[in-house]
């Protein structure tokens, strides 16, 4: 697409629209990009353009289209924001800052860069929401053109995209946009089963054009004859979200029915449920699966009316029915109510549709920690909800496999932490029943209790989780602190010296303001974590003629560091070295260090689920990064399943691994009923890399269905 062609998009949209602008954005992009080529070899304005052409499709103002145009010029070329800023005004610049990533600060890991850049894209979007949805063109663009790249590229764009921007395209109610995402990113995640399912996915839907024909055809019909007039339509199925019901299920291809969804549009809403009483007449609605997003929309303002039947033929057909107005809203999500109040690019508190983004504005400003902050609104991306009310009638919503401690905290925090048990219905239930939708809610509480670090494993909600979290940090350093000082009077004792004349704080001052200690808690917490022995401790407190000879002292064991266990402490030593059970980190994955009392340094996969629950306390967090080249295998297990079991497949599959360089250590076969088989192998690797290749030579082999990596 070229300037010409998005302009004349603009003017039949909005004849008054000021074009000018998007021509000067284009020359000075053009100007500032010249040059510069994309790793395709097609020029990098190509790009710019192309954004412009989605928030185009979005229907964006002029200002966000303009902004698309220059949103890499400070990031990529010789511009500074500034000249963005004189250039065009503190609107379209402060749209272009938003959008810069953190480019020019180091952190410690590729996670911290992605969620610093995370958390900047956060405020800019509370102050404008345009700015994410200028970052939404942009991704769905590079993900649209990714082949170029080398292949780790590609998986951790597409992995992020995943984590990252589909689930916000769907917290923003843009599904078209996430559908798309998702798929891409299955598409370079797992090119294979892309592609299979791509294909059988096409075959099978000729086969059932004609069966959702026969019921467009019938419910059109029956519409008409009790005078509803909608327009009804089919909807494949994106590719993800077949993949994931396969998946999640444990179903066959040929088990997914509903590969085509119904839609029906009505003019009103009472149109809707006029259309739901036809529809149950004609076919029998299936138990469980009728939800009411029309009376309860989702909080991304989400309505709709969605049933299963089973359909003329015998096989179950989904179907959706909403008015026209729901309908965009399904379809653009927040860029539809953009469109609706012009002029107005900051939150509004009363907005509902903008109630996430205001969360996500709370969390950055509580959440110091940066892998905290983006595992929060990870967390929070995978909004499945169920309804439930308080005594009084109020709705509340809550992700899915939320408990009454979720619901406890998000009445007040005060009543989350003395919550002592809860009724649902009128009945007790433990504090681990999952809330389902329709619940009445009550909590007991008990002003003298306080909550758990085992209730880390139950919430499901953020807010449970933070606040959780900020009582068992403030609990375990306080713990720390009065162990630190046991020890360390034990040691004075021990030493004859005077604890109380020592310890005293006006005593510490000098060894305080010369170690970098604030305080002198500060100093028996670390004792307390053991980042410092009472031994090293003492050499800090007192000086050193004061100090006992080496051999005097009474023996400390001494943590050792194996010498092969090819990880790396950043500016620590002398700490045993362990690797999780929970998640078995190989080299290459990207992995986290955590100080455990007593046992060393615990190293975990940065996707590792335990981790959440570790870092409640980020002064135990330390920095660990994999030696250049590890000399010792490392064992994982992988689980292989068969479709169907036949002779030579498990020789196929020991070959395939032997042809990786990789050993066995252990296996364990079994087979079902229905003849497919299970088989766990136990391989010993060097790396990442190793895996991965003997996992992709495996899934070569005819017969296998998946293979997967075993954490735990």
């Amino acid at each position: 697409m070229s300037v010409e062609s998005i302009i004349e998009r603009i003017r039949a949209m909005n004849p008054e629209a000021d074009v000018t602008l998007l021509q000067r954005a284009y020359d000075f992009a053009a100007r500032v990009h010249k040059g510069q080529e994309r790793v395709s070899g097609e020029p990098y304005l190509s790009h710019p353009l192309a954004v412009a052409e989605i928030l185009l499709d979005l229907k964006m103002d002029v200002e966000s289209i303009a902004a698309g145009l220059l949103h890499d010029v400070v990031e990529d070329t010789h511009a500074s924001l500034e000249e963005v800023k004189k250039t065009f005004g503190n609107e379209i610049g402060d749209l272009v800052d938003g959008l810069t990533k953190i480019s020019k600060l180091h952190f410690g890991s590729r996670v911290e860069h992605q969620a610093e850049s995370l958390r900047k894209m956060v405020l800019a979007m509370s102050k404008d929401i345009r700015v994410i949805l200028i970052k939404l063109a942009d991704r769905l663009h590079n993900m649209r053109t990714l082949e170029p790249l080398r292949e780790e590229k590609r998986r951790l764009i597409a992995r992020e995209t995943l984590d990252i921007y589909s689930p916000i395209a769907h917290r923003l109610g843009i599904y078209w946009m996430k559908a798309e995402l998702e798929d891409l990113a299955l598409r370079h995640l797992e090119p294979e089963v892309y592609h299979d399912l791509a294909a059988r996915v096409a075959k099978k839907r000729r086969e059932r054009e004609k069966d959702i024909n026969e019921v467009i055809e019938i419910l059109q019909q029956k519409l008409t004859e009790v005078g509803i007039q909608a327009e009804i339509l089919g909807r494949p199925k994106h590719f993800y979200s077949i993949y994931k019901k396969m998946r999640d299920q444990r179903k066959e291809f040929d088990e997914i029915y509903d590969l085509t969804a119904v839609r029906v549009i009505t003019e009103s809403v009472k149109d809707c449920y006029g259309s739901l009483g036809v529809i149950h007449s004609l076919w029998k609605p299936i138990q469980g699966r009728f939800k009411d997003f029309v009376a309860m929309p989702k909080s991304n303002l989400y309505q709709s009316l969605h049933t299963t039947v089973v359909g003329p033929v015998g096989e179950p057909v989904e179907i959706q029915i909403r008015t026209h107005e729901m309908h965009k809203t399904a379809e653009d999500g927040i860029a539809a109510h953009w469109v609706y109040k012009e002029g107005r690019a900051a939150l509004d508190p009363a907005d509902k549709g903008f109630a996430w983004i205001r969360q996500l504005l709370e969390w950055q400003r509580e959440l110091k920690d940066s892998r905290e902050f983006l595992e929060t609104v990870k967390v929070d991306l995978f909004p499945d909800e169920v309804y439930v009310f308080t005594p009084k009638g109020d709705v509340k919503s809550f992700p899915k496999g939320a408990t009454p401690i979720d619901f406890a905290f998000g009445v007040h925090t005060d009543i989350g932490f003395t919550c002592v048990g809860a009724k649902v219905n009128s009945r007790l239930v433990p504090l681990r029943y999952e809330l389902q939708n329709g619940d009445i809610v009550e909590i007991l509480t008990d002003v003298k209790h306080r909550p758990s670090r085992d209730w880390l494993k139950l919430v499901k909600t953020p807010r449970a989780r933070g606040r959780i979290k900020q009582w068992v940090k403030t609990e375990e350093k306080l713990r720390s602190i009065s162990l630190g000082k046991d020890l360390l009077e034990k040691e004075l004792r021990r030493m004859g010296k005077s604890p109380a004349q020592i310890l005293k704080p006006e005593t510490m001052a000098t060894m305080l303001a010369r170690s970098g200690f604030s305080a002198p808690d500060e100093f028996f917490a670390t004792v307390g974590y053991g980042k410092l022995s009472p031994r090293q401790a003492m050499a800090r407190l007192l000086p050193p003629e004061e100090l006992p000879p080496e051999g005097e002292a009474r023996p400390e064991r001494k943590a050792r560091q194996r010498p092969d266990d090819g990880v790396t402490l950043l500016g620590a030593h002398d700490f045993l070295i362990h690797f999780a059970r929970c998640c078995s980190p190989l080299p290459g994955d990207e992995i986290v260090g955590f100080i455990t009392r007593g046992r060393g340094v615990s190293v975990h996969s940065a996707d590792c689920p335990n981790v959440d629950q570790l870092f409640y306390d980020p002064e135990r967090k330390i920095n660990v990064s994999w030696d250049a080249a590890p000399s010792v295998p490392h064992q994982v297990k992988i689980r292989v399943t068969i479709g169907v079991d036949r002779p030579g497949i498990l020789a196929a599959i020991s070959t395939a691994i032997s042809a990786s360089k990789i050993n066995i250590a252990q296996a364990d076969v079994r087979v079902t009923e229905d003849r497919k088989g299970l088989n766990t192998f136990t391989l010993e690797v060097s790396d990442l890399k190793q895996l991965q290749s003997a996992m992709g030579a495996i899934r070569q082999i005819d017969g296998v269905m998946g293979v997967e990596r075993i954490r735990g």
